[in-house]
């Protein structure tokens, strides 16, 4: 006589004891631990700081949202069209860990890249922080300007 099974694989069924599990084991680390999958809790598919970028015909316009950075820390680079923006945002101080009750404002270091469609003239490039907003101006480099070309008739 076969034996058989009245099992059927169900995926979604198999992910929902997946995340199960993983929850399990997380739920042994301390609250403090920071996880490398997200700088801010909850927004792990979100890359920080948030990021409004707008193009000009002369280059781009760039918006971070950034509070409780500490300015000194800020680091902005540029090479052919990739900016890099680097820094620290500080946490709470003088309170243990086991005190917290919820904690959701991450802290700690950060880069965030950004690849552009053209490339920065570098040594043009600006930015200022200020009210948690840091701003860049990236001029398009010369080569990379759209030129009006003169079509001849006759």
């Amino acid at each position: 006589m076969m034996w058989r099974s009245h099992y059927t694989w169900d995926p979604l069924r198999e992910m929902s004891n997946l995340r199960h599990e993983i929850n399990r084991v997380l739920e042994g680390f301390p609250r403090r631990v920071s996880l490398p999958v997200a700088f801010l809790p909850g927004r792990a598919a979100r890359s920080y700081p948030l990021l409004n970028v707008v193009e000009f015909a002369e280059g781009y316009s760039l918006e971070a949202l950034a509070p409780g950075l500490d300015p000194s820390t800020i680091d902005v680079s540029v090479k052919g069209n990739v900016l890099t923006i680097k820094g620290e945002k500080a946490g709470i101080v003088d309170v243990p860990a086991e005190s917290f009750h919820r904690s959701e404002r991450a802290a700690g270091s950060f880069v965030r890249t950004l690849e552009l469609p053209a490339e920065i003239d570098p040594t043009k490039v600006e930015a200022a922080y200020s009210d948690g907003l840091l701003r860049i101006s990236l001029p398009k480099a010369e080569q990379a300007k759209p030129r009006q070309i003169e079509v001849k008739v006759g």
